[in-house]
């Protein structure tokens, strides 16, 4: 199996709404933003996967070896630090954009709950707003404006996940929605971590829509108009991303002890029609507020 294939199956049997949004993409871009989505995968599952925090750290340095010898022009053993080799200069991208991604992941050994929003916020651009500027360089711009957008973006990513595993993060021992959010509200981690819905959990969750539907609209509005076209499988993944919110909203927020999720079917349908339009629907729909 070839770097570029062994890439491709991790995105592919993830089932993640990004993988719809790399089909429509040409050969190469494609290659890239697959290699990247595939180091985030390995990372990430380092801390989904720990049983041991001494080993998960050890891993993690590992792959920061890995990234300092791919970013020195050293041989690197893992296929997919291989299959990103081609691409590392082609794209701009950093050596410490990388490890930004493995402090994010580090963040998640080390902490358990985040106080504000601020810095919850920090944790997001680690996890998810770094990782929208490299996407951002791979799939081409002309105006640095549109690294606001995709820091903007990234974030929205990130709390539409936050809330959509509420209850199956709370279950691993994180509860990432900010404690005085929580203390507003009148939700007590316990109320979390023992599936009790409430109206009180409603207000709550849905404080948290609007702070990532907020999000949503910063990221279109950043974007400019000139890079619109080259941004599509951003705006694809925002059409599915989008999507889900407003499912979630629909189920009244019914996220302690179920997943919620679109079909395949919806998704695709989704990336294709976001594609075809340009990303001009997705952005009119954001700016509307309108379900989708």
């Amino acid at each position: 199996m070839s770097p570029d294939e062994y890439c491709q199956n991790k995105a592919a049997k993830s089932g993640s709404s990004f993988y719809y949004a790399f089909l429509f993409l040409p050969t190469e871009r494609r290659r890239a933003i697959t290699a990247l989505y595939a180091f985030c995968r390995e990372v990430d599952d380092i801390v989904d996967e720990a049983r041991e925090l001494s080993v998960a750290r050890m891993k993690l340095a590992w792959w920061r070896s890995q990234v300092e010898f791919l970013f020195n022009g050293d041989d690197v053993d893992h296929p997919v630090i291989k299959a990103l080799k081609p691409h590392i200069n082609n794209y701009g991208l950093k050596a410490s954009q990388f490890h930004a991604v493995i402090e994010g992941m580090e963040m998640d050994l080390d902490k358990h709950t985040y106080n504000t929003w601020e810095e919850l916020k920090t944790y997001c651009w680690h996890a998810a707003g770094v990782v929208g500027e490299m996407s951002a360089q791979i799939f081409g711009y002309t105006n640095n404006d549109t690294i606001k957008y995709a820091d903007y973006l990234g974030l929205a990513f990130q709390l539409t996940n936050i809330i959509r595993d509420v209850g199956e993060d709370a279950r691993r021992g994180r509860i990432y929605l900010p404690l005085e959010d929580l203390k507003r509200f009148e939700v007590s981690k316990e109320d979390i971590l023992d599936s009790r819905y409430s109206e009180k959990f409603q207000s709550l969750m849905r404080y948290q829509t609007q702070r990532a539907r907020e999000y949503y609209l910063k990221a279109v509005q950043a974007l400019p108009e000139e890079d619109r076209r080259t941004q599509r499988a951003g705006l694809l993944m925002a059409a599915i991303y989008y999507a889900l919110l407003n499912e979630i909203e629909n189920d009244q927020w019914m996220v302690l002890d179920q997943h919620i999720a679109l079909t395949p079917i919806r998704k695709f349908w989704l990336a294709w029609s976001t594609w075809v339009s340009g990303g001009k629907r997705i952005t009119k729909t954001i700016k509307a507020g309108k379900a989708k």
